[in-house]
């Protein structure tokens, strides 16, 4: 066969299965893995496909570009509050919590604050404000800064510096992008990424909050690593593809 010929192959069973595997393409074409591991590299440089560890996935990524805060928050709220309500169940009693700035820790905010649990919630989320009971249980700590309309919240050096004054058992951080190919975790600002990256420093266990589209889309800004998180909390499983690439980072699924 032909190297034009294996490519096109490689191609179409892309389009069939939505990933390959470099063992089994070995086998298929009695070619070295080295050799196929070329021949992917060859695709993703012309934007065909987008190589995991181990093969390849269907490339169709989109990029993120900022929308407001109060746009985002009506769009895919059913979604949304299922992802919500599987963080809700992650917390307890006294634990000391950061929510970031993101639509799905908006709609967590209300169950938690409806919840009235003891327990401490610093957030860079000022929306939740008005929320709040006079009588409410929960302590809150918010952090100041430069207000984000987009992101809804304040980040940036002010922010950061205040964060860091901090420790919690558990933050649950938002996104605009999940890339498999490298475990990349990217926002579309990049004072937002480096205010994420220190909410995560500050934490003992990290939650990433992310539907399912998120896994076909990029931010600009890394800010993080897949593996950098206990478990990442989607509204539903993601497709089998999905899940065989998670399953090699080791990562758990909620």
């Amino acid at each position: 066969m032909f190297i034009q010929e294996r490519y096109k192959y490689i191609i179409d069973i892309l389009e069939k299965n939505g990933k390959v595997l470099v063992k089994d393409l070995s086998l298929q074409f009695k070619v070295s893995e080295s050799m196929i591991r070329k021949d992917l590299q060859v695709l993703e440089k012309r934007k065909l496909l987008q190589r995991t560890y181990g093969g390849a996935i269907n490339i169709n990524r989109t990029i993120v570009v900022g929308e407001s805060f109060y746009s985002r928050v009506e769009k895919n709220t059913e979604s949304k509050e299922i992802i919500a309500n599987k963080s809700f169940n992650l917390i307890k009693e006294n634990d000391t919590i950061f929510l970031d700035a993101s639509t799905i820790s908006y709609a967590l905010a209300k169950l938690l604050i409806k919840s009235n649990k003891d327990m401490t919630l610093i957030t860079n989320m000022f929306e939740i404000s008005s929320m709040i009971a006079v009588n409410s249980n929960i302590h809150f700590i918010f952090i100041g800064g430069d207000y984000n309309t987009i992101v809804g919240g304040s980040i940036g050096s002010h922010s950061i510096e205040q964060i860091k004054l901090y420790r919690c058992n558990k933050a649950f951080v938002g996104c605009s992008g999940v890339d498999l190919k490298d475990g990349n975790i990217s926002v579309s600002i990049s004072e937002d990424a480096n205010t994420k990256k220190t909410i995560m420093s500050i934490s003992k266990e990290t939650y990433l909050m992310a539907l399912n589209e998120r896994f076909n889309m990029d931010g600009i800004f890394n800010f993080s690593n897949i593996m950098d998180f206990n478990s990442i909390i989607t509204e539903a499983p993601p497709n089998k593809t999905i899940i065989s690439v998670l399953q090699q980072y080791d990562i758990n699924l909620i």
